[in-house]
C-alpha cells in the first residue's frame, strides 16, 4: 500500500552532516545512508508515494544567519534528494500528485517555523514559488507570527501571523497546527482556510503540549482538516521513551471514534526523533504498521490513512 508521510527532518540532518555536526561526517547519502530514517532505499522498501520534507532551523541560530541556513537546506533538497535521484519528483503544486508514475516518489517542501524570513514577506513569497505547500508558523519557541507549543505564556497569533495565514490561504497552502499553542490553534482555525496537524497525536491518551485536545480535533475535522499521527513515543505514551504499534493505533482508533476516519494520515517525524516505535524504526518498516491496521480496518480505510485521505483534502479541491 502506497504511503504519504507528512513530516520528516531529513534535510535538517543532511545539513548537520554537511556542516560537520553529525557523526563527524562531511555528508550523508540520501541514497542509502543508514543514518537517515528516510533514505531512498527505505522509502522504496516502505512503498512510499510521497514524502514531505520539512525546512527546520534550531532556534539558537543567530537571526541574521537563518535565511542563509534555510537556503542551504533548500539547496540540499535540490542537489542531494532530487538531482541525484530522478525517481524523486518535486511536487510544487497540488495537481502534481496526479502526475506521479509507478516507481516515482513525490517530494514536497514544508516550512516549520517562520523564523527564517522574519517579517520579510518578500522572502515568504519566494518560498511559495519554491513550492512550499504546508507551513507551520512556529516550532516550539515564539517568533513574530505566534507563540510555539513550548512557549510558557501560550500566546496566539500576532497581527503579522494573521497576515501570514491570509497569504497561506491565497496561495492554497496548508497552515500546520502541530506546534501551535492552544490559543494559537484556535486563532488558526478562525483565520485559515486549509488546516493540517502534520505530526500530532491525541492529548486525551497522552498529555503532551504537542498533542491535541478532543475539542481541537473535532474542530479540525469539522473544518475538513487533516490529522496525521506522529511516531514519537513520548507523544504516544506519556513520559515514556517506549511505544508499540498497538500503542500508536490506539490514537488512530480514538480519532476514528471522533469521526475522523476520512481525515487521518501519517506524519512520522522520522529523522527528527531519537526514540522509535518498536518495529517502526524507519521508513522501510511502514509495512508493519499497515499490516496491523488491516487486521482492524477495511482496506479502503487503511488506504485512506496511508494516502487517499490527504489527496481528497488537497486545498485546490476544497476551494472548489
Amino acid at each position: 500500500m502506497k504511503i504519504l508521510d507528512a513530516h520528516c527532518d531529513a534535510l535538517y540532518k543532511l545539513q548537520l552532516a554537511k556542516r560537520g555536526k553529525y557523526y563527524n561526517q562531511q555528508a550523508l547519502s540520501f541514497t542509502d545512508g543508514p543514518e537517515l530514517d528516510t533514505n531512498l532505499e527505505r522509502l522504496h522498501k516502505g512503498r512510499y508515494y510521497t514524502q514531505f520534507f520539512a525546512l527546520f532551523l534550531e532556534p539558537d541560530i543567530p537571526s541574521d544567519e537563518k535565511w542563509q541556513h534555510l537556503l542551504e537546506q533548500i539547496d540540499l533538497f535540490h542537489t542531494e534528494v532530487l538531482a541525484k535521484h530522478p525517481q524523486m519528483k518535486h511536487i510544487k503544486k497540488w495537481t502534481d500528485f496526479d502526475d506521479l508514475q509507478d516507481g516515482e516518489i513525490g517530494a514536497v517542501l514544508t516550512l516549520e517555523g517562520a523564523d527564517p524570513f522574519g517579517n520579510d514577506l518578500t522572502r515568504l513569497r519566494q518560498l511559495y514559488r519554491e513550492g512550499i505547500l504546508s507551513f507551520g508558523l512556529t516550532w516550539n519557541n515564539a517568533n513574530l507570527c505566534a507563540d510555539g507549543a513550548g512557549e510558557p505564556r501560550g500566546g496566539g497569533l500576532t497581527l503579522f501571523g494573521k497576515e501570514v495565514v491570509a497569504l497561506n490561504n491565497e496561495h492554497l497552502v496548508f497552515t500546520d497546527v502541530s506546534h501551535s499553542t492552544v490559543k494559537g490553534f484556535w486563532d488558526i482555525m478562525e483565520h485559515a482556510d486549509f488546516v493540517i496537524a502534520s505530526h500530532s497525536n491525541v492529548r486525551a491518551l497522552c498529555e503532551h503540549p504537542r498533542n491535541l485536545y478532543d475539542d481541537q480535533i473535532k474542530a479540525l475535522f469539522d473544518k475538513k482538516g487533516l490529522m496525521h499521527v506522529v511516531f514519537n513515543p513520548p507523544f504516544i505514551n506519556k513520559g515514556s521513551e517506549v511505544a508499540t504499534i498497538d500503542d500508536l493505533i490506539k490514537h488512530i482508533d480514538y480519532l476514528c471514534e471522533l469521526g475522523g476516519v476520512k481525515q487521518i494520515g501519517f506524519g512520522s517525524d522520522f529523522d527528527g526523533i531519537s526514540t522509535y516505535v518498536k518495529d517502526l524504526e524507519h521508513a522501510g518498516k511502514y509495512e508493519n504498521l499497515i499490516n496491523e491496521l488491516l487486521k482492524r480496518y477495511s482496506e479502503e480505510d487503511v488506504k485512506g490513512f496511508a494516502q487517499q485521505n490527504f489527496l481528497d483534502h488537497r486545498p485546490h479541491l476544497l476551494r472548489k
